[in-house]
């Protein structure tokens, strides 16, 4: 992997949270994500995954504990931050290169700048020549496409994605995943991703945690000994990769039992 845009270590320490003091969704999670490492959230609906990423990005507050990068508490603004979110979220009014250049504009970067730093991130993305179509006119894999450019763009050091992929169709998913991965390999970004496909968690990460029913927490951890780079055939057809999905879906399976039976 070439070098990390940052060297920052996202700590969740002794983490509490309930909604409007309610029963309590997290109750003394600890979680440390390593700089530069692929961590994927698996789970079904019901235990919490999103409710996570909402605190790693603070748009959400702890009750008690700390989410910490660079030893400092996360806030929503934070320039080091970037999110992906389940829709494209793009503005309609704005082309791809005007959404990819919003948060540089808010930043206060130069006009020549940003739209140089827009159309290099359009570019490694796969959307050269697409920088004046409006949001209307690009597929829903291209819409995500602009919405991840726009997010590298910013160059965070940690980057969250809630089901970036889920909208899209089984062929375009696999593309933007190996897109993905391209990207991550050149930039070098923490990444926490949420799915619900095990597949996919398979395939992109270094490490896996399956989300127990709350406030449990991990439920497992599954540190991903498949070999790097990755290739979608040959990955998601090896021995490890098959392992892995089996014991991945018993874990899904107890935890979904879990979560129905509460």
């Amino acid at each position: 992997m070439s070098e990390h845009v940052g060297g920052d270590q996202l700590v969740i320490n002794d983490l509490y949270f309930s909604y409007n003091g309610q029963l309590p969704i997290y109750e003394g999670l600890n979680v440390n994500v390593n700089p530069g490492e692929f961590l994927s959230l698996l789970g079904p609906s019901g235990c919490g995954k999103t409710t996570l990423l909402n605190l790693l990005s603070g748009f959400y507050r702890p009750d008690k504990g700390t989410v910490l990068l660079r030893g400092e508490s996360i806030a929503p603004e934070d320039p080091h931050l970037g999110y992906v979110f389940q829709q494209a979220t793009l503005f309609p009014w704005l082309t791809a290169i005007q959404n990819i250049e919003f948060g540089l504009r808010m930043s206060g970067m130069s006009a020549e700048k940003r739209r140089e730093k827009a159309l290099h991130y359009l570019g490694m993305v796969g959307l050269a020549g697409f920088e004046d179509y409006l949001p209307v006119k690009l597929s829903g894999g291209m819409q995500q496409r602009v919405s991840l450019a726009r997010s590298l763009a910013m160059e965070p050091h940690l980057l969250l994605m809630d089901e970036p992929f889920g909208a899209l169709d089984a062929i375009t998913r696999e593309d933007m995943n190996n897109e993905l991965l391209r990207l991550w390999d050149q930039l070098g970004q923490t990444v926490v991703f949420i799915t619900h496909e095990i597949d996919e968690a398979i395939y992109l990460s270094d490490r896996i945690l399956v989300l127990g029913r709350p406030p449990r927490g991990i439920y497992r951890e599954l540190v991903n000994e498949l070999p790097r780079p990755r290739d979608s055939r040959q990955t998601r057809t090896s021995e490890l990769f098959w392992q892995y999905k089996k014991e991945l879906i018993e874990d899904i399976s107890a935890v979904t039992k879990e979560v129905q039976s509460a």
